[in-house]
């Protein structure tokens, strides 16, 4: 339904799993940190580690069934939201993320504090100090709490994830504008950038979008994970991942 004018091909820029290093980062968590850092596969470094298999033995359904923790962790996942994923019972699910926490302990100790902070203050934050604030945590209604609880868990990784890309966007528009660099910035979905450039300069686009995206950092300090981008570029929106 994209499609590029002609002599111009539409680019995809994308980070790649941003949440996941965020949450490496923000709970100092050192072994997946490292993972990252050493661009290893981390679905199959963490399946290696919860499961106690050796990497090169981790099949593809027990590294799906990792991916689907590392990115229920993010979301507050319960033991039957998992189950309900992987197709297996509350008792095995709820084993899988014990264990993912006893090889993880760090994004335990974050959640809780997490929890804490969100029934002291009644906000969390970004990286970045932009806040998010909820209501009606003195609710009697247990469902509604943890619902606000899987939010308040979330909510820092994923307002960091999108305070990054804005602070991306921002500086990849004064650099074009610094540069004369003919290139049109289109559209952002969730992680990604959609850019217009032409096809004689699709390689150079690249080599300078890419740069600016991944090293866009906090105010204060970097981030101790890399941040990385993904790209691709087609006629339209589709071919281009």
């Amino acid at each position: 339904a994209f499609e590029a004018p002609e002599n111009c091909y539409l680019l995809s820029m994308d980070y790649s799993q941003i949440e996941l290093r965020l949450i490496a980062h923000i709970a100092d968590e050192k072994s997946m940190i490292q993972a990252f850092n050493e661009h290893l596969d981390i679905h199959t470094d963490t399946a290696s580690k919860v499961f106690n298999i050796s990497s090169d033995k981790i099949s593809a359904n027990l590294r799906r069934s990792a991916k689907a923790i590392n990115f229920g962790i993010i979301y507050g996942i319960s033991p039957f939201g998992l189950a309900k994923q992987l197709k297996c019972s509350n008792t095995e699910a709820k084993e899988f993320i014990d264990s993912y926490f006893v090889r993880f302990p760090n994004i335990k100790d974050y959640m809780q504090n997490i929890r804490k902070q969100l029934f002291d203050d009644g906000f969390v934050e970004t990286l970045f100090g932009r806040r998010i604030y909820f209501s009606n945590l003195d609710t009697k209604n247990n469902n509604l709490k943890l619902f606000a609880e899987r939010q308040a868990i979330n909510a820092p990784i994923q307002g960091t994830a999108a305070d990054i890309i804005k602070l991306a966007m921002i500086r990849l528009d004064n650099y074009f504008a610094e540069n004369n660099f003919d290139i049109k910035m289109l559209l952002q979905v969730h992680d990604e950038l959609v850019f217009e450039v032409s096809k004689e300069k699709i390689e150079e686009a690249i080599e300078k979008i890419k740069p600016i995206m991944e090293q866009v950092n906090l105010p204060m300090r970097p981030l101790k994970v890399k941040l990385k981008v993904d790209h691709g570029f087609s006629n339209n929106w589709a071919d281009a991942h």
